[in-house]
Order: structure tokens, then C-alpha cells, then sequence
């Protein structure tokens, strides 16, 4: 029997290990692998402490960090599949296949970005292919970008652009933008930007880095080539949560719901941090803190005798 279970080896699980274990709680850390959705990134310019670090890198430090703890189990090839319910407990089961039992259970495991699904999309992903405007868009000073998705995430990606990219094309497929009124009107007004409606991304073009793309005008038009140099997909994230569906709280978005002071989920018992949550803002250091967050609340709860329901 666990004390605490954490699933998932981004920021946010590794953060709330290291709390874990300097706070004495009886940990099982399961992830197949270190770093989150930023592992493809080829330069993170926004950790803090470090003026820039690769993805892969930023998954490295992480883990060492991780199994540099003396007090913590860590399972770094399989990923959480089930969470049952047992009385006060929790049984946890893996694609593995193996069953662990916790008092409680901190999910930290993400989202991944919704994809395309085009020739050039996984090939070229890190080699221009991005999906963080945040984390990336520094790298494209001075260089000609296409955006694809005209939501808030695509006018976001947009905006950020705007300080570093020579020239932007943002893509939507639909026939109008869906972004925030006021954000569409910023970015429409930009010199620096083209809006390209009813355009069907088919195909990346590139050899060892982007050097364009290939869109179709819908419905049924010609097919046309952009030459850019990076293209940042932005047509939304999917939260890795499933396996909890039937248990906790999701909202529409299919995001766990969490206390924001907390991180309690509507289960006593289960907490949740990062991408997998209805965070308002997806950022690596946010759900790191978030993720510290939670640990200093469940070591309050197993402390002071909350387990089962009771105070």
C-alpha cells in the first residue's frame, strides 16, 4: 500500500515527485517516459532558471532530478490505464498490467496535441513542426510561418508571433476565424499577418527542416503551396484523463476539474495537475507549481486523518 501514487513524467509529476519525496510520503512514480509534450521542442526559452534548454534536455534534467530523491519508488516504462475505487483506497492498474493500491493519487499525465494527420506532420515534428508558440516561437525571429487553426488557440499562436516572425499565415479551414472578437481584430489589422480562409491543410514540405506547405481551397479548389519555414499547429489539445471517466468530474473540454486552491478533484483521495486539468493557462511552470501545490496538500490530508472522509 502507497501512500501516493503520481502518474505521468512532465514537469508537473516530476515537481510533485521531488516534493514528495523530500516530504517522507510513500510514493510509486509511474510514467513511460520524462519531459511531457515538450520533448520535440529544439529550444524552451521560458523555464525558469534557464535561458534556453532543448526539450529533450529539459527531459533529462527532469529525471535526474527525479531519481536523484532517496525516498521514491519509480516505474519509467508503463503508464496508469484504470483507477478503481476501494472503499478509501484506490486500485491503480497499468498497461503493463500490474495493480498498485494507494491512499491517494496525484494525475499528472498531460494532454497531447490535437494532430493534423497530414504527410510531413510527424517527420518534420521539432524540425519546424511545432505546437507551442510560447515555448518556440523565439527560434522563427525573422522568418516567414504558417499558423493552422483560426481558434483562440491558432490567434494566440498569432500574437506571439508577431515580436519575432518576419511574415505569418494563418490558416483556417472553415469559412471565418472562431478566435475572441477582439484578438481577431488585432491580428487581421497586423501587417505582418495574411488570413488564408477555407484552407484545407494536405501536406509539410521539407527535407531535414520545413521549407513549406501544400493547402487546398475548400470546397474542391485549387491546390496551392505556401513557402514557410516553420508551421505551429494549433487546432487544440486532447487531456489524457480517460481513464478516470466515470470517476471525477470532466468538463465539456474533457479536462478534470479541480479546486484551484487544492487540486482536489471531486473524488476525496484523487488529485490532478497540469494539461489534464481545466487550468485556464497550459504552461510548463504553471502546472510545475500546481503539481508542488497538490503534494503540500495531500501531505495535509494523510496527516491529519482526511483519508476515508474522515477530519
Amino acid at each position: 500500500m502507497y501512500d501516493l501514487v503520481i502518474a505521468g513524467g512532465g514537469p508537473a509529476g516530476v515537481s510533485a515527485g521531488v516534493y514528495a519525496a523530500r516530504k517522507k510520503i510513500k510514493t510509486l512514480f509511474i510514467t513511460d517516459s520524462f519531459g511531457g509534450q515538450s520533448l520535440p521542442s529544439a529550444g524552451i526559452q521560458n523555464w525558469i532558471g534557464t535561458k534556453e534548454v532543448s526539450g529533450y534536455d529539459l527531459g533529462k534534467m527532469l529525471e535526474e532530478h527525479l531519481r536523484a530523491q532517496e525516498d521514491i519508488e519509480i516505474v519509467d516504462d508503463d503508464k496508469v490505464a484504470a483507477v478503481e475505487k476501494l472503499g478509501a483506497n484506490f486500485s491503480v492498474k497499468t498497461e503493463g498490467g500490474k495493480t498498485y493500491e494507494t491512499k491517494t493519487l496525484l494525475i499528472t499525465t498531460g494532454s497531447r496535441r490535437r494532430r493534423l494527420g497530414i504527410s510531413g506532420e510527424d517527420r518534420l515534428d521539432g524540425k519546424g513542426v511545432v505546437f507551442c508558440s510560447t515555448c518556440d516561437a523565439p527560434i522563427f525571429k525573422d522568418k516567414v510561418v504558417a499558423v493552422i487553426g483560426g481558434g483562440n488557440a491558432g490567434l494566440e499562436a498569432a500574437q506571439d508571433l508577431l515580436a519575432y516572425a518576419s511574415k505569418i499565415y494563418l490558416l483556417e479551414r472553415g469559412g471565418a476565424l472562431r478566435g475572441d472578437a477582439i484578438t481577431q481584430e488585432k491580428i487581421i489589422k497586423h501587417p505582418k499577418v495574411s488570413i488564408l480562409l477555407n484552407a484545407g491543410v494536405k501536406e509539410i514540405i521539407g527535407e531535414a527542416f520545413v521549407s513549406g506547405l501544400r493547402y487546398a481551397e475548400l470546397p474542391g479548389g485549387a491546390i496551392k503551396d505556401l513557402a514557410v519555414e516553420g508551421v505551429f499547429v494549433e487546432i487544440g489539445s486532447i487531456p489524457n484523463g480517460d481513464f478516470l471517466k466515470g470517476l471525477v468530474e470532466f468538463n465539456k473540454l474533457n479536462e478534470v476539474v479541480v479546486a484551484p486552491q487544492t487540486q482536489r478533484t471531486s473524488v476525496a483521495g484523487i488529485w490532478a495537475a497540469g494539461d489534464v486539468t481545466d487550468v485556464l493557462y497550459k504552461q510548463n511552470n504553471i502546472a510545475s507549481g500546481d503539481a508542488i501545490k497538490a503534494v503540500l496538500d495531500i501531505y495535509e490530508y494523510l496527516n491529519k486523518g482526511e483519508v476515508g472522509g474522515k477530519k
